[in-house]
């Protein structure tokens, strides 16, 4: 059996959680399985690099940065392949460019085109665990890229895929997905099973346990993913297709603070408006969540939309540079806000989920700001000082922890 394991930045922080790493991975090999372990880097070693490329320059390009951060899962790799030999187990290192993860060009936010799988293969042949580097690709002019935050479960993911993997289990400091981000819900429940369309909802929408473009890639490829702790032996989350498995009404609340809603005043009120200005937001990368659109007066409306905080300041800055061509009178925003979310593929045929939400949300007193929905999923805008007592009653409004 081939069997991919990807470990997070806090189930390597340390010696121990190294050599806790290795164990395990060491356990199943010993089995007669094939290995391929892919590791982020070290515990918060991404954010002090980012600090201190701060400190260097403020403004540093992206493809610098790309150099720097990938730099962190070579530590991780190099140090646990140590671990394994130490334990007289024979295991290799690999970063992207020695596999061959070859990546589009956007740096800081590369995408995989596709993986080469000889040197892995001809180094499992040879019986030895296989680390990879998480979270890095190489482009046509073979730059190392990142594939932003939490791609190392891509990595694990893209692999799992081209190696035509027996299973791809994903290792985090939680038991799993649960019900709502424990921290924050302290009744959240741990969810046995969970389709890929429900999975790649939460993720999309705050759930920080798997990056949003692993889960797509699983679905695409059909990886059956578990989510489990490198801390204990729980069985985790398995997410897979959902032929067979109940569909519960709601299976998850999520939130995210990391967006913010722009309003752009009185532009003209015809056809094509709308698409030019999304269309020049998404020539610079921006992408945009949930919009509104106010009823045309006097030859003009409003639309307002939300982007990441990230985004922000350069969708006002393109906005602004195209103000006129646009039609546009005014650009306001808002930082104050945040995202919350249910996910659930039983909303499909079940009616009076939105007003189960609104109905929790204004006996909490939480007023909402904009509203977008799916077939399995509702996203309100709230304040972003209530999302978490927003989360709470949403919870519990749907029963959630039973």
């Amino acid at each position: 059996m081939l069997i991919v394991k990807k470990f997070g930045g806090s189930s390597v922080a340390n010696k121990e959680r190294i050599f806790n790493v290795a164990k395990r991975c060491i356990e199943d090999y010993k089995n007669g399985n094939d290995i391929v372990v892919v590791l982020s880097a070290m515990g918060d070693t991404t954010d002090e690099l980012l600090e201190l490329a701060n400190t260097i320059n403020p403004k540093a390009k992206k493809r610098e940065l790309d150099m720097l951060l990938t730099t962190g899962e070579q530590v991780s790799v190099s140090l646990m392949a140590m671990a394994m030999q130490s334990l007289d187990v024979p295991a290799v290192s690999l970063n992207a460019f020695q596999v061959r993860m070859h990546s589009t060009s956007r740096y800081g936010n590369a995408r995989f085109k596709r993986v080469e799988t000889e040197r892995i293969l001809h180094e499992l042949d040879s019986r030895k665990i296989v680390i990879v580097t998480g979270f890095q690709g190489v482009n046509k002019y073979d730059d190392i890229t990142t594939l932003g935050r939490g791609g190392s479960d891509t990595t694990a993911v893209a692999l799992a895929a081209a190696l035509h993997a027996d299973k791809c289990e994903i290792y985090t400091d939680v038991d799993g997905v649960y019900t709502a981000d424990p921290r924050v819900v302290k009744n959240a429940r741990k969810i046995d099973e969970i389709t890929y369309d429900e999975m790649l909802e939460l993720a999309s929408l705050g759930a920080k346990v798997l990056h949003n473009r692993s889960v797509e890639m699983a679905k695409k490829y059909n990886v059956e993913l578990v989510v489990r702790s490198s801390l204990n032996r729980s069985e985790g989350t398995v997410v897979k297709e959902g032929k067979g498995m109940e569909k519960l009404l709601v299976t998850g609340v999520a939130a995210d603070k990391n967006t913010a809603r722009i309003s752009v005043i009185g532009v003209q009120d015809k056809p094509g408006i709308a698409f030019a200005i999304f269309d020049t937001l998404a020539g610079n990368n921006i992408n945009v969540d949930i919009i509104l659109q106010s009823v045309g007066r006097e030859g003009t409306k409003d639309i307002s939309f939300t982007v990441a905080s990230d985004d922000l300041e350069e969708a006002i800055k393109v906005l602004g540079e195209n103000k006129e061509r646009l039609t546009i009178q005014d650009i306001t925003w808002n930082e104050d806000v945040a995202k919350l979310s249910v996910v659930g593929a039983g909303m499909m045929s079940n009616p009076g989920v939105a007003a189960k939400m609104f109905e929790s949300l204004y006996n909490s007193r939480v007023n909402i700001n904009m509203i977008s929905t799916s077939e399995i999923r509702i996203t309100v805008l709230v304040p972003k000082k209530d999302i978490d007592k927003a989360m709470n009653a949403v919870h519990d409004g749907f029963a959630l922890s039973d």
